[in-house]
Parts: structure tokens; C-alpha cells; sequence
């Protein structure tokens, strides 16, 4: 998904001259994965700027600029170093629009790596979704494609709330197989895909899987696999986490009466509880069941095996369907 990110960010950068990128190593270096390939030698180092490692400083700048009418895409290298920043983002990104009663838009996108991938440390394989998704004031999206990659960073830098854009580190770097319809290079002209409009995968019958970023590649295979035993899948793709798309939700559980979630970050007070709540709220009447797949309460592990252990596989999605539907 990496070159899908580059164009987008070359072409805004292109059109405005407002839009500039800063970080860690995303100068001459493009960016540990990838994010700003080639975009220091078209624009230099005056609009691709390398920063110290210093979240606190270089995200409270992005804050700043965007104030002064600047479209700032500052990436965080990992997310799981956004609590070094979480001021910066919860208290000022998130807030200053609320704060000035609409004197002050702040048009930032916070690009940022999440997901595990193997032999990385328990504060290098994170996914926090839910943890952006619960601050009031922040758009948050999450890529499973090229086409999505391009097309949501079109929209981030456009729009002129703040935008957490949360790309897998595994899909960036093509460290997996895609799914077919996931795979395609996404087109070569510029083009927006809505902040807050999820999209259906697969369509099916008897349950529906709603997931995001990795997920929904392992997702759609394992409903590959159910195919043949039978059972028919529906997989949703959120892609936007804030604002939802609870219609979509919605209207899929209506058809299949059943809901499974599946994502990467913990399971207690996360995406997957928060999607089941919001469907037994609003729909009591269309849910026969529902169930979670999600990582533990407990640290991402070092070792690759523990990590499977932790990380919901086609094979677990495929096991948590089946029991459903049986």
C-alpha cells in the first residue's frame, strides 16, 4: 500500500503548497515503511522535513501549523508511541476547534503505523484503534487496500478536521498475501474515498463479518473457506472508524442476524465491543448472535508464535463463523 500513500501525498503536495510532511526518517530516508518514498527529492527538505525523535515537539508543531492555516501530514512512526505525544493529540488536535468555537480549524493528518509483524517488541506491535476512536474531536481511518490508501489520504489532507490515518505495517510493506479485490494498484489519477463510509467486501447470508485493515484480507479468505462447507459470509470492511458507518452496520446484520467483529487491538473497551453495543442497541430484534474476536488483555509478545497465538487467524475467524451459524 505504500506507493498508493506516496502518490496521494505527491499529488496534494503538489496541489497546494500548504500541504508539507514531517516525522522521523522521512526525509532522504522515505520512511521506515515506506510512507514518503521519493517525496524529499521533488520537494526538498523545506516541505519533507526530518525531525528529531521527539513526538512531544514535532506533533505539537504539526498542531500549530495547521492552526496557521498549513495542511501538516505528520507521521508517528509507531503508534505505540503516541502517549509521548498524547497531550499534543487529545488535549490540542482533537480540541482546539471545540475550544475556539470554530476560530481555529486544525487540518492535520497524524499518519501512523500499527499492527503486529514478527520480532517486534510489545511496544512496537500495537494497533490501538479504540484508543484514538474514543477522543472526541479526531477522524480515524484504517486502509485494507491500495485503492483505500490512496483514496482516504485524499480526503485526510482535504478535510479540515484533524484525521488519525492508521496503516498496517504488514499491508504498507506487502509482508502478506492481499485478498483477491483487495490487491489491485490503486489508479493512477487523484480521487477521494469518503471518510465514514464502510464497504461491503462480500456479500452473504447467514453472518456477517465486520472487520479493518489486515483483518479484512483474513477475513475474506476465511470466507472463501466457509464457502465451501456452506456457509455464506458477509464481510464488511469499516474503513472509517470515526465518523461509522453504523448504517451499513446495520443494514448488513439486518440481512444475516449475525455479527462477528474481528480486529487487532485489545479486546476489553475496544472497536469490537463498541460495534456489538451499538447493533444490540439500535437493532435488538436482528441479532440472534454475536461474538468478538480481538488480541488479549495482555502485552504483544516478541516471539512470532506467541504472537499467532494472540493475533485472530483466518483459521480463528473461519472457527468463530462456523460455531455461529451451528
Amino acid at each position: 500500500m505504500s506507493p498508493a500513500v506516496v502518490a496521494a501525498l505527491r499529488d496534494e503536495m503538489r496541489r497546494s503548497e500548504d500541504v508539507f510532511v514531517m516525522g522521523e526518517d522521512v526525509g532522504e530516508f522515505g520512511g521506515v515503511f515506506d510512507t514518503t518514498e521519493g517525496l524529499f527529492e521533488e520537494f526538498g527538505s523545506d516541505r519533507v522535513m526530518d525531525t528529531p525523535i521527539s513526538e512531544t515537539g514535532f506533533i505539537g508543531a504539526g498542531v500549530g501549523a495547521a492552526m496557521a492555516g498549513f495542511r501538516p501530514v505528520v507521521e508517528l512512526m509507531y503508534v505505540d508511541f503516541a502517549g509521548v505525544a498524547m497531550d499534543q493529540i487529545y488535549n490540542e488536535m482533537a480540541k482546539v476547534s471545540y475550544m475556539s468555537d470554530g476560530a481555529f480549524d486544525v487540518p492535520l493528518v497524524l499518519m501512523t503505523a500499527v499492527g503486529m509483524t514478527p520480532y517486534q517488541d510489545p511496544t512496537h506491535g500495537q494497533s490501538l484503534y479504540g484508543t484514538f476512536a474514543h477522543f472526541p474531536g479526531l477522524k480515524v481511518v484504517v486502509p485494507s487496500s491500495p485503492h483505500d490508501a490512496r483514496g482516504l489520504m485524499h480526503s485526510a489532507v482535504r478535510d479540515d478536521d484533524p484525521v488519525v490515518f492508521m496503516a498496517h505495517k504488514q499491508l504498507m510493506l506487502g509482508m502478506t498475501d492481499f485478498a483477491d479485490g483487495l490487491a489491485e494498484p490503486a489508479p493512477d489519477e487523484a480521487y477521494e474515498v469518503p471518510i465514514g463510509e464502510a464497504e461491503i467486501r462480500r456479500e452473504g447470508e447467514d453472518v456477517t463479518i465486520a472487520t479493518l485493515g489486515l483483518h479484512a484480507h483474513r477475513a475474506l479468505e476465511a470466507a472463501d473457506r466457509l464457502d465451501e462447507e456452506g456457509i455464506d459470509v458477509e464481510v464488511l470492511d469499516l474503513r472509517s472508524l470515526v465518523p461509522l458507518d453504523t448504517d451499513r452496520l446495520f443494514e448488513s446484520v439486518e440481512r444475516t442476524n449475525r455479527l462477528l467483529v474481528v480486529d487487532e487491538d485489545y479486546r476489553s473497551y475496544g472497536v469490537s465491543g463498541e460495534l456489538i453495543a451499538r447493533v444490540a442497541e439500535s437493532r435488538p430484534g436482528a441479532l440472534d448472535a454475536a461474538a468478538r474476536l480481538a488480541v488479549p488483555d495482555t502485552p504483544v509478545p516478541y516471539s512470532p508464535a506467541l504472537k499467532e497465538e494472540l493475533d485472530p487467524g483466518v483459521e480463528d475467524i473461519a472457527d468463530e463463523a462456523r460455531a455461529m451459524v451451528d
